[in-house]
């Protein structure tokens, strides 16, 4: 005899009963719950009906659907709400900022699609939060979720930057539930980030940025060995622009990026991933850079010598790809890696040191920090000095001023007492000692 199958349709769901009245799993996974229910408001009867995922159990599940039909019967409909669960939740912001465009750039969606899963499902043995409903998340499980992370984080299994950016997303979320679902706290206030002072980005060995002799080296061999990619290197360094806001620059068209006959290069879009441009930059900030004539030379020169396909030609772009479309984000990762190995650079520099050369160079050149801001498009004094790198000749020359300084006082100062006299130990072995 056949045996017959335990699946049947129900309101479009193949579904199979379980030990829960109201609840039914689903084929495709997770759970359909159903009741009817009068409220008491109305006086009418009303349908409870949900698909919940299958990151919780029947018994969730069933509890998920007694609270909502208790909350009718109450006659508190507004708070329902709040019994969403983290899972979904947390997918319908992200769908809503997608929506109203409070996330532009594909890079920033791909940010919130890669990170969800780990505080959804949790990341490896350190549990998320998707079975938690969002008003019962409390400070406890947030540290504890904290605690496991920094646990992977100290076996060397991600980067306590990588985890800061899981941790400011999850603020987010809870911020948003707070506002949106009437909750009472939010539990992610006053969450400290993950410490990073033994993870330094930049070091005094590598710290992505070449000094003035670096820099002519290394454009010179990026012009010899990857032409295509040398005024876009150029550029980057003259400027110290970031790489997205320099593929999507357009050379011609209705509304050109640069103006040749003006010597200007206009900075008001942004490339992340594929195909996809922000009518913005970064930040917001749109810049009217003047270009002097060594850096449109080489515009020139790259738009006469390095479009050779006729994609390339026919494109509007001023660094497009051989097919004329956008370069990928990766396209100076390889050159970069080339040139700085055949120079024997002796450190890793990536396409966004480009950024950190130019805020060296410009303080090497003594260029006003209002104007290399204006240039670099650095929002704030703190952004440009966290995107410096220091020499220690600059520190040396430093030291040398300052007592420059007390010595130029002591030779203009009085001959006795104590305002006089060399303050500088005289004779000796230059230790400040005397035989």
């Amino acid at each position: 005899m056949k045996e017959k199958s335990k699946w049947k349709k129900l309101l479009k769901n193949w579904v199979a009963t379980t030990p829960h009245k109201g609840v039914w799993e689903r084929k495709e996974g997770g759970y359909l719950v159903r009741a009817r229910v009068r409220d008491p408001r109305t006086e009418k009867m009303r349908e409870v009906r949900r698909v919940l995922p299958d990151e919780i159990d029947a018994a969730n599940a069933y509890r998920v659907l007694q609270d909502e039909v208790t909350r009718i019967k109450e006659g508190d409909v507004a708070t329902t709400q709040s019994r969403m669960l983290f899972c979904d939740y947390s997918v319908s912001l992200l769908e809503r900022k997608l929506t109203t465009k409070e996330i532009k750039s594909a890079s920033g969606r791909e940010r919130w699609k890669n990170t969800l899963p780990h505080l959804v499902k949790g990341t490896e043995d350190v549990h998320g939060f998707g079975r938690l409903f969002v008003d019962e998340i409390r400070v406890g499980h947030i540290e504890a979720w904290r605690t496991g992370i920094a646990r992977l984080i100290n076996a060397g299994h991600y980067k306590p930057s990588t985890a800061n950016g899981w941790l400011a997303i999850l603020r987010v979320i809870l911020k948003a539930a707070k506002r949106e679902l009437g909750l009472p706290a939010d539990p992610a206030d006053g969450v400290r980030p993950f410490d990073t002072s033994e993870h330094a980005t930049y070091t005094e060995e590598q710290p992505n940025a070449l000094s003035p002799d670096e820099a002519s080296g290394f454009l010179a061999c990026m012009r010899e060995v990857y032409p295509q990619h040398y005024a876009m290197t150029y550029l980057g360094f003259a400027t110290g622009l970031r790489p997205s806001a320099l593929r999507p620059l357009r050379r011609s068209g209705l509304t050109p990026d640069i103006q040749w006959n003006e010597g200007v290069v206009l900075v008001r879009r942004s490339h992340t991933l594929g195909d996809e441009v922000m009518g913005t930059t970064k930040t917001g900030l749109r810049q009217h850079i003047n270009l002097p004539s060594q850096v449109m030379e080489v515009l020139r020169w790259h738009v006469a010598t390095q479009l050779t396909t006729p994609e390339q030609k026919a494109s509007e772009l001023l660094f497009p790809a051989e097919d004329g479309g956008f370069r990928s984000e990766a396209c100076l990762k390889k050159p970069f890696a080339d040139v700085g190995r055949l120079i024997t650079l002796g450190k890793k520099f990536s396409p966004r040191g480009m950024r950190r050369t130019f805020q060296d160079l410009a303080r090497a050149a003594e260029v006003k920090d209002i104007v290399t801001r204006a240039i670099s498009g650095h929002a704030t004094e703190t952004m440009q000095h966290h995107y410096s790198t220091v020499s220690n000749t600059e520190k040396r020359d430093g030291i040398s001023r300052v007592l420059g300084l007390i010595e130029q006082g002591d030779r203009t100062g009085s001959s006795g007492g104590n305002g006089g006299g060399n303050p500088l130990p005289s004779g000796g072995n230059g230790n400040g000692l005397t035989h």
